[in-house]
């Protein structure tokens, strides 16, 4: 992980302080390091970019969908450009048009694929979570969320 320390204006302090900007990474081989590509499906536009640039100030490589089915359209492009896995984590919306995020979750385990999927859902009765628990998600946040809450599941996931 990155450490990047800043100077910036408090503007309650009324003076610079020191901050500090850890970016995840992961490694390309030749002590290379890249960002973490996060693939972020939610039919919710404000939601999704909200969602997104708060990933991408933590230093995410972010790949942003609409529907299920535009999520699976990202991971075919990324595929055939012989990138395997596609992405270092899922984060999606249960209910979008196309597809459930629940059915792409058990069709990336279908394949074989062991990719990190955070389920968010605005409906997240008992049968949701279990069925996400049995497919292997790696968590389950109930809308609303505290933002926060997901930023630490992912940073968790991706440095495990």
């Amino acid at each position: 992980m990155n450490v990047t320390h800043m100077m910036s204006w408090d503007l309650e302090v009324g003076r610079r302080v020191r901050t500090t900007k850890r970016e995840p990474q992961l490694w390309l081989g030749e002590g290379r390091p890249a960002a973490a590509r996060v693939l972020l499906a939610e039919d919710d536009r404000e939601m999704r970019e909200l969602l997104a640039t708060l990933l991408r100030r933590d230093g995410y490589d972010v790949l942003e969908a609409h529907s299920g089915f535009n999520m699976l359209e990202e991971i075919g492009v990324l595929l055939q450009r012989g990138e395997t896995p596609p992405v270092d984590l899922i984060v999606s919306d249960q209910r979008m048009p196309g597809f459930l995020g629940l059915e792409v979750l058990s069709g990336i385990r279908d394949a074989g694929w062991n990719i990190p999927f955070i389920l968010i859902t605005g409906f997240g009765d008992r049968e949701t979570h279990q069925e996400a628990e049995r497919l292997g998600a790696t968590a389950v946040l109930d809308k609303p969320f505290d933002v926060d809450e997901l930023r630490g599941v992912i940073a968790r996931t991706l440095l495990d």
